[in-house]
């Protein structure tokens, strides 16, 4: 997915060696269940799934399954070292959803002005699928995404264990002590964090989805929003630190529609 534009950290939000947030409430993520599975996400997920004529739209029939989940993004202050920082942070919460033929579609829900919306649609569950891997290999561990290279991890117990190909290729098949992963990620992002020459040079606007076998490359997405300056109980799962967290996103806190996204899955 993000491969072409590594360079660029989706930083903006909120290690190296804390634990994780405790995420989420049990009523917001309820809350964030409840918008994903309204009828209007339902018909614009019935929309999604028979965009390439693989079902009708009127048999689609999307359902959501299981809870919303809490998505986790590696920690810019993580990457700088900074003390006590937290190795990765909320960013939105995910829910799957399964059409009558099979497809699947990962729903990502934010808070905007108090109220949880879908703001991104992207094809198959990765965010629900590793978040069951990663509490099957290390249960208690925290689950986090690695966007630069696409890689997805659980920490815990000073360890970072590989979840998918792309994180074995990072960190091996038995993983790296916590230390030993900031090392790389600060040798690999430190100086592409916001504030730096390279942000300031313009090159820091986000990354664009990987592209598919016969499609045209996607555009470049627009430079991420500010972090919001307050974030509530729940972890600062805003449209701002989504936007960041998220750059192919395009610009959600300024269309507030479900952005329709397909992305190339690689799973080990």
């Amino acid at each position: 997915m993000l491969a072409g534009s590594a360079a660029t950290l989706l930083l903006g939000f909120a290690a190296p060696y804390a634990s994780a947030d405790s995420g989420p409430s049990a009523a917001s993520r309820e809350a964030a269940h409840d918008v994903a599975s309204a009828p209007g996400t339902l018909d614009t997920l019935s929309r999604f799934f028979a965009r390439e004529g693989a079902v009708s739209k009127a048999a689609a029939d999307p359902r959501v399954a299981g809870e919303a989940v809490p998505v986790r993004y590696l920690s810019p202050d993580f990457v700088a070292g900074k003390k006590g920082a937290p190795i990765a942070r909320v960013e939105f919460l995910a829910s799957k959803a399964v059409s009558s033929d099979g497809q699947e579609a990962s729903l990502w829900t934010v808070k905007q002005g108090g109220s949880w919306e879908v703001v991104n649609i992207a094809t198959g569950d990765d965010e629900t699928h590793y978040a069951r891997v990663g509490a099957d290999k290390l249960p208690g561990g925290t689950v986090f995404h690695e966007p630069q290279i696409n890689a997805w991890y659980v920490q815990g117990r000073g360890r970072v264990l590989p979840l998918d190909a792309d994180a074995v290729r990072a960190v091996g098949r038995g993983g790296v002590s916590v230390a030993a992963y900031q090392r790389r990620v600060r040798d690999a992002y430190a100086d592409k964090l916001p504030g730096s020459a390279y942000a300031e040079s313009g090159k820091a606007g986000g990354f664009a989805p990987k592209e598919r076998a016969g499609e045209p490359p996607a555009a470049p997405a627009p430079a991420p929003a500010p972090a919001s300056a307050s974030a509530s109980a729940d972890g600062p799962v805003t449209v701002a630190s989504s936007v960041a967290g998220a750059g192919a996103l395009l610009a959600l806190g300024l269309s507030g529609a479900a952005v329709l996204r397909r992305r190339v899955r690689q799973r080990g």
